[in-house]
């Protein structure tokens, strides 16, 4: 197995990981005031709209020539690292 296959199978894996929790933060956001959900909204939104922003990378990488993959994948990479960061605050928050 190629290292862009190995990089889009994870990738994919991540994605699917953060539908799961973006679902969490949804749950979570029902039991709460309304202002509260109001914010998790605000933050789901982003979330999917993040979320989205890589799976448009994940795409290009799946489809870029052997010499493109390589630079897509270090704007993924930020992209993955707004994300987790995103998420990690999400989730503290709501604990």
């Amino acid at each position: 197995m190629g290292k862009r296959t190995e990089y889009v199978e994870r990738l994919s894996a991540h994605m699917v990981e953060w539908d799961s929790q973006i679902d969490l933060i949804k749950d979570k956001a029902e039991s709460t005031t309304p202002e509260t959900k109001i914010e998790y909204s605000n933050a789901i939104a982003a979330l999917k709209y993040k979320r989205e922003e890589v799976a448009v990378k994940l795409h290009r990488i799946s489809f870029a020539s052997d010499d493109e993959w390589e630079e897509l994948k270090s704007g993924t990479e930020h992209a993955l690292g707004e994300v987790r960061s995103m998420f990690h605050e999400a989730i503290t928050t709501i604990k």
